[in-house]
């Protein structure tokens, strides 16, 4: 398996056991999906009608009013009242093995070989952190909307970075499923290429 180098010539030559797998559809879904209900706070909450403040004399007499039955001022269908079926805090997070997580990655990273969305690059070196600079560099290899996945933190090129709209940088340990399909492309060091393979192995 080979990728296309975008700043020099020739191709990169990878492992088929990372970038050349075949993609698995319902897989990639699902986790996903799972990464995502990971993200959520979960922290949703509201008071039953035990929990409302008031509401312990009872409104007015069972009989002789004319008015309907009325036990509590904090029943459900009372203005103030306590909800019938109350929120509380919960976990989305949904179980993932290893060997699932991996093999969405494998899969995802292969398909972004297969259409060519996946390039990579010798280095990603700027003298400063000019988001003029990596615009120009970025729009000279026709990508517009591309993840940037480098070996290591490198502070001049995530300032360069963070101002552009459709651009991300994140390091080749932090690669996850939902920055892989956020971008129409990838563009990935060599170094990150094969802390990457040797992650996948």
């Amino acid at each position: 398996m080979k990728l296309k180098m975008v700043n020099g010539a020739g191709e990169l030559q990878v492992s088929e056991a990372a970038f050349g797998r075949e993609f698995n559809e319902a897989l990639v879904h699902q986790v996903v999906n799972a990464y995502r209900a990971t993200g959520r706070a979960g922290t949703k909450a509201q008071k039953t009608r035990a929990e409302v403040r008031g509401g312990g004399k009872k409104p007015w007499s069972q009989k002789g009013t004319g008015q309907a039955r009325a036990g509590s001022s904090r029943s459900p269908i009372w203005v103030g009242g306590g909800r019938a079926f109350a929120a509380k805090p919960r976990s989305f997070e949904q179980k993932v093995n290893r060997k699932m997580y991996r093999g969405a990655i494998r899969a995802m990273l292969s398909e972004l070989a297969r259409t060519e969305r996946l390039v990579v690059a010798e280095q990603l070196a700027l003298d400063a952190p000019k988001t003029r600079v990596l615009a120009g560099q970025l729009k000279s290899w026709s990508l517009a909307s591309v993840l940037i996945v480098v070996e290591a933190p490198d502070e001049k090129l995530f300032l360069a970075a963070r101002n552009l709209p459709h651009v991300e940088v994140i390091e080749a340990a932090a690669l996850n499923p939902l920055a892989l399909v956020r971008h129409e492309k990838v563009l990935m060091t060599v170094a990150a290429v094969k802390m990457i393979e040797e992650r996948l192995q």
